[in-house]
């Protein structure tokens, strides 16, 4: 089930809850893609909060945001780049992108399987992407007072094998948001320090998304060609026979 864009960007632009959500997972996001320069970046989903850094530098950026959804204008402070689309059929080029990020996303979708084809059918040879859900373990995930609290939260296995099952190979994963979900002012004030803490003690505490990178994998074409077959390559080695007289 997708939420509401409205609520979407209310929770990340004008609550505290979601600006600190959106600060630690950009800095996340950020390890993982420094840059993009020259680059096709897209986001699908609602991926806006961390496509702003490569909007200077990328050479274009495209934001897919799913018709259940509903879509807004971003940025506001310059061309829009957001399209609304069907959830599996974007109208983007096959093998054009170069960074694909899902967020709000996969989570949501009803049909998960044909939405990563249309993942795999965009990402261009040696493309990135990019799946941040919520995470099964985390706080996040039991809690409806933030978008991660909606559709089906993953563990690392489970997403890691969904990917493979759809011919993407899992490169790199992190978690993010070791913070409570709350509005407290206690916790807000203390969130930097449960982030450090979070990593750090990532064993006996869970962070509240997972993020984890996939490239495409290509298999090897499994058209005829032309073949010769040779059940001893190695008599072409040997010496022939001396010819008999008649």
């Amino acid at each position: 089930m997708h939420l509401d864009v409205q609520d979407l960007r209310n929770f990340y632009y004008r609550s505290a809850l979601g600006r600190a959500a959106q600060k630690t997972i950009r800095s996340e996001v950020a390890q993982i893609w420094p840059e993009a320069k020259g680059q096709t970046v897209a986001g699908y989903g609602f991926a806006v909060p961390f496509l702003r850094p490569y909007l200077a530098d990328a050479r274009r950026v495209v934001a897919l945001m799913p018709a259940p959804q509903g879509v807004i204008g971003w940025p506001s402070d310059g061309d829009n780049v957001s399209v609304l689309c069907e959830e599996t059929w974007w109208p983007l080029e096959t093998g054009h992108v170069d960074k694909l990020m899902v967020t709000h996303g996969l989570e949501a979708s009803e049909q998960p399987a044909a939405l990563l084809k249309e993942c795999w059918r965009v990402l261009g040879p040696g493309g990135s992407a990019l799946f941040v859900v919520p995470n099964r373990a985390g706080l996040w995930s039991r809690s409806d007072r933030t978008p991660f609290g909606f559709g089906r939260p993953y563990s690392q296995g489970q997403l890691e094998s969904q990917l493979k099952s759809h011919e993407f190979m899992p490169v790199r994963h992190a978690h993010a948001l070791y913070q409570p979900p709350s509005e407290r002012r206690f916790w807000r004030k203390t969130a930097g320090m449960w982030e450090s803490l979070g990593g750090k003690l990532s064993v006996v505490a869970a962070g509240g998304v997972l993020l984890v990178e996939a490239t495409k994998r290509v298999q090897a074409s499994s058209g005829s060609g032309l073949r010769e077959k040779v059940r001893k390559p190695l008599e072409v080695l040997s010496p022939k026979p001396e010819a008999k007289p008649v």
